[in-house]
């Protein structure tokens, strides 16, 4: 048996360009045959406004609260998991950032301070991975490769020119892949993600695939 899941996804409750409920989007990947989905909210400017800018942590709760809502939505034969969309201050580029404990990340400041050196330090340091979104988008800074684990090489919503430069820039680098629709409306539903042997059911199951790259891409081209 295989079993496909969405690497790349934004809801209406927490990022500013989402714009459907975690519950629609559980049963719209369910009716698509997908067995599980990583919430990746942006963790960026534009998802914080006021004083949260700048202490991001006050508004945690609000952050954390898609990955909780989808959650309840959660069945043997769905999983949910919580990752991360981050950029920095002052950068175009976003970080994939797989295998985030949401209690840690309440304990942590505000993390678009720190950039891609320190940043992979920390995530490292917690076993997590960090893999650079669509790297090849036009106005996206590529970062240092030595400061990723890996590179989203498809991209549901890139043209398929980006997204073969993102491949070779990931095979020049020796980095690990992977697959996202980069979900926010309905008809972005299904366009990308992983087909993996084995069911995934946590994160600690999300990691070990992701490290062993035992996996098929989808990809709609």
């Amino acid at each position: 048996m295989k079993y496909k899941y969405e690497m790349h996804c934004h809801t209406n409750m927490v990022s500013q360009c989402g714009r459907v409920h975690p519950k629609e989007i559980v049963e719209l990947y369910k009716e698509a045959g997908y067995s599980g989905i990583v919430v990746t909210e942006h963790y960026s400017p534009l998802t914080f406004t006021g004083m949260s800018r700048v202490f991001p942590q006050k508004k945690i709760d609000f952050y954390l609260s898609s990955y909780y809502e989808m959650k309840k939505y959660e069945t043997e034969d769905f999983s949910v998991m919580f990752g991360m969309e981050l950029r920095h201050y002052g950068t175009g580029a976003d970080y994939l950032i797989y295998g985030v404990d949401p209690e840690w990340l309440r304990e942590q400041g505000n993390l678009m301070f720190p950039w891609e050196k320190s940043i992979y330090k920390l995530m490292n340091s917690q076993g997590y991975l960090v893999f650079q979104a669509h790297p090849f988008r036009p106005y996206i800074l590529r970062c240092n490769p030595n400061y990723i684990d890996g590179v989203e090489i498809y991209n549901g919503k890139t043209p398929k020119s980006e997204n073969d430069k993102a491949f070779e820039w990931a095979k020049k680098n020796n980095k690990l892949m992977v697959s996202g629709s980069d979900f926010h409306t309905n008809e972005h539903i299904a366009r990308g993600g992983i087909i993996t042997k084995e069911k995934i059911g946590n994160n600690a199951d999300l990691l070990r695939v992701l490290k062993s790259q035992n996996f098929e891409m989808i990809k709609t081209y």
